[in-house]
């Protein structure tokens, strides 16, 4: 089995608008959660999300590409030109046929959908864009990075709910370790902060009003946010040939299903997810310090994960350090595994560990080390990255630090 190295990474999300400033972010336990500024906010319920703020897409991109870009589109491509500034890839050639594309997003153009019914119940239009149906798709944004960049190898689109992005760079990883391809474009991208958006989350009474708060007995819901984050997936030979930087290794990957219920979690399902990206990776227990969680600060959530992962560690689950971004960008749905993956890269390559913020009191069902409210410095030689879906679909990486 061929090695799979990142040697690219890029994104925009509530707390930057490119890498650097979401790490430094991370490394304050700064919160990019605020209020929303959506049309018609007031008739939401839920006003808080982790929006792109400061975000002129008609600085970035020209009118035809507008109409045919939506959101979750603009923020991939913004994501993947910068994973790609400077690799030093030529994709014109024969490298073009073993690269590709895999992204993850459970919603696609909620954005688009959004707007266009509101022009054809709203507004009374009998007519919509001759582009709604390609900007809207879930392929959109797959589709127009292979086009931007001539990635003509294996390319599409995975839709898993909160566990897109995490299916989707496993699959990028093994496309390239069984040998289908050299090089992959992978991550995740999501844009649901709309009216529409907001207004169908709110009906799963899973949302909290005031703040996200992982692990904390006071956690009263999830906070949605919005963004992308994209990464380049080498093969290891590859990337040492032509000398590039390698910022962390990907060896292990594994994905279970609870076959349970629709929206509760099973701590089997995700117990065997994790357990199975350690086999894969050839990790013991003892070798992983860190792991991103899930944590979507949901009560159900929080405590099944912490479950899953004492379960699946023993008694090493009380030497782990365990924490949620996701109290700082809010969740990105499909979208979330990947921006999650950053703070994963920084803690192999930096040695600081992100905190989960806005923890305030202790939850005997949540008794594991959940880094709180201050980002930690520390050795990580090798780290987990969780991510677990409604549907019961659950998907778990493994990475070391570079060889």
């Amino acid at each position: 089995m061929r090695r799979v190295v990142i040697t690219g990474q890029g994104t925009i999300n509530a707390l930057g608008h490119d890498v650097a400033q979401t790490l430094a972010a991370f490394r304050q336990g700064r919160c990019g959660i605020g209020p929303l500024a959506l049309r018609d906010v007031e008739r939401l319920s839920v006003r808080i999300g982790g929006q792109v703020r400061d975000y002129d897409p008609e600085a970035l991109f020209n009118r035809q590409q507008i109409a045919l870009y939506d959101r979750f589109t603009q923020f991939t491509l913004i994501a993947t030109k910068q994973a790609l500034e400077g690799c030093g890839l030529d994709f014109s050639g024969a490298l073009a046929t073993r690269s590709g594309v895999v992204f993850g997003t459970a919603g696609g153009g909620v954005n688009t959908w959004d707007e266009n019914y509101r022009s054809v119940y709203e507004e009374g239009k009998n007519r919509v864009h001759p582009f709604v149906v390609p900007k809207l798709m879930n392929n959109a944004a797959a589709s127009h990075v292979s086009m931007e960049y001539n990635l003509k190898g294996p390319s599409f689109s995975v839709a898993t709910a909160c566990a897109s992005s995490n299916h989707a760079m496993g699959q990028a990883f093994n496309l390239i370790r069984c040998g289908m391809a050299d090089v992959m474009v992978t991550g995740g991208a999501e844009a649901m902060l709309s009216f529409g958006g907001v207004k169908a989350w709110e009906g799963l009474r899973v949302m909290s009003k005031d703040a996200c708060r992982p692990f904390s007995a006071n956690r009263n819901g999830m906070v949605q946010g919005e963004g992308a984050a994209v990464f380049l997936f080498e093969e290891y030979d590859h990337a040492k040939a032509r000398g590039a930087e390698i910022l962390a290794e990907v060896v292990g990957f594994a994905m279970t299903s609870d076959a349970a219920d629709i929206v509760m979690p099973s701590q089997q399902g995700a117990a065997r997810a994790i357990t199975g990206a350690l086999t894969d990776g050839k990790l013991n227990p003892e070798d992983v310090c860190y792991i991103n969680a899930h944590g979507t600060g949901t009560a159900a959530n929080d405590k099944v994960e912490c479950a899953a992962v004492a379960h699946a560690f023993g008694h090493h689950a009380d030497d782990l350090m365990i924490s949620s971004t996701k109290s700082m960008h809010g969740h990105l749905i499909g979208g979330t595994g990947a921006v999650e993956l950053l703070a994963c890269i920084m803690a192999l390559k930096d040695g600081i560990v992100a905190p989960t913020i806005g923890y305030e009191e202790a939850d005997p069902e949540c008794a594991l080390d959940v880094v709180p409210n201050v980002a930690r410095e520390a050795k990580v030689e090798a780290c987990l990255s969780n991510a677990f879906a409604f549907g019961g679909l659950n998907a778990v990486l493994a990475l070391r630090a570079a060889p």
